[in-house]
């Protein structure tokens, strides 16, 4: 889930389910898994954020550049010491298939923040489907968030 919008005119009940979810500012992500709480969280902000179902490759993105620990550190390999993964890269796999999550790795911070996408947003008060940022967008959220990380060229 990554947030498109700011906070300026928002009603409390979306504003509440936006900080519940970790989505304090634009162009925050989160990974949750796919459950029935989550999309009802999602159908209640899908004004404001984009979502989809990130593939592995893009997680390990993710994780490595945007990575953080308490302390504003960087996320490492040697980080996952005391977690159940041995790897980066299996850590991504198990965020991206749902059977794992964040607090699965100690220290590691649920929010991820990014840049704001290369050649922007396509128009942050339009749906997807209509041609713009807003609510579910399926794999395309790969593209999104890979436009959205500055270490590639």
């Amino acid at each position: 889930v990554v947030r498109v919008r700011g906070q300026i005119n928002v009603k409390p009940k979306i504003k509440e389910t936006m900080r519940l979810m970790r989505l304090n500012r634009v162009n925050h992500c989160v990974i949750i898994p796919e459950n029935d709480t989550y999309q009802g969280m999602l159908n209640i902000i899908k004004d404001y954020v984009t979502w989809g179902e990130v593939d592995p490759e893009t997680t390990q993105i993710v994780l490595e550049s945007s990575g953080k620990k308490s302390g504003r550190e960087n996320f490492t390999k040697a980080d996952l010491k005391d977690s159940p993964f041995k790897t980066i890269k299996a850590l991504s796999k198990g965020l991206s298939e749902g059977k794992a999550t964040v607090n699965d790795v100690p220290y590691l911070k649920p929010v991820f923040r990014l840049h704001p996408p290369r050649k922007g947003y396509e128009g942050i008060k339009r749906s997807f489907k209509e041609g713009g940022a807003l609510g579910y967008r399926g794999d395309n959220i790969n593209q999104l968030i890979r436009r959205m990380q500055y270490a590639e060229a």
